[in-house]
């Protein structure tokens, strides 16, 4: 197991950080720092970011194991560098314009359905994810001997970002190929491949979550993250059974939304 360190252990030899590394290490100096390299993209380290989403897909322990080591020499878990987030927003606007056009919306159309998209379903739904994953790791999951430990809330949304990209490429991109003529049909198979594929995305943002709280050495029970594949797969057989096409539900909500 890698060695972690907490905040309360890095003293000057009387159990106390100087008043200078205490500034640093407050969660709004994190986050001043993290919102400052927005406006500089010679800062960020876009080629790290790119086999981060790559390896998603692939082997998503190793971006976690990255984690680590950004604890071991910076001191926090978060991710202090945006151009992870800067390429999903560029993913997210790329990805929802050709949803409209497959959808065969207009202009105005489409730009309602980006905005809905990045503000309600990306930004909204994953600050409030984020927010009750951090409130439920920190009050039920920290081992009780390493209370001077918490899960920094800014990794929270690290996790959810980190899950939400997998799922947006299956949902967004991927799904984009079959939407038309396979799954917006009234037949048996449309309905299957929408529902699959919706499946292995929520499959997927669950799998990402757990391994980005397992992560964490000072959590425990962590497993129990994996309980929601249950509900999921019940789910799926449910809607099966009843003929529900989620995919043609989501596209009539957002041509609702867009009017």
């Amino acid at each position: 197991m890698l060695p972690t360190t907490s905040v309360s252990s890095r003293s000057q030899g009387n159990g106390a950080l100087s008043p200078r590394d205490a500034a640093r290490h407050t969660a709004g100096a994190k986050r001043y720092k993290y919102l400052r390299r927005l406006l500089h993209f010679r800062q960020m380290d876009f080629e790290f970011a790119l086999w981060q989403m790559l390896y998603l897909f692939t082997s998503p322990q190793r971006v976690y194991r990255n984690f680590h080591y950004r604890k071991q020499t910076k001191d926090q878990w978060a991710r202090d560098d945006p151009a992870f987030l800067v390429l999903l927003s560029i993913w997210l606007c790329v990805s929802t314009v050709g949803f409209g056009f497959v959808l065969d919306m207009g202009f105005f159309e489409t730009i309602k359905l980006l905005l809905w998209v990045v503000f309600i379903d990306c930004v909204g739904v994953g600050l409030l994810i984020a927010t009750l994953m951090w409130f439920i790791s920190n009050k039920y999951l920290v081992k009780q001997q390493n209370r001077d430990y918490d899960v920094e809330w800014g990794y929270a949304f690290d996790v959810h970002l980190n899950a939400f990209y997998p799922l947006l490429v299956i949902l967004h991109f991927i799904q984009l190929f079959f939407i038309n003529y396979v799954i917006i049909s009234d037949s048996v198979i449309g309905y299957f491949v929408g529902n699959t594929l919706w499946l292995i995305a929520i499959g997927y943002y669950i799998y990402v979550t757990f391994l980005g709280y397992s992560a964490l050495p000072f959590l425990k029970n962590t497993a129990i993250l994996l309980y929601p594949f249950a509900l999921l797969i019940m789910l799926y057989l449910i809607s099966l059974a009843c003929g529900w096409n989620f995919t043609k539900m989501l596209c009539s909500f957002y041509k609702y939304r867009v009017k």
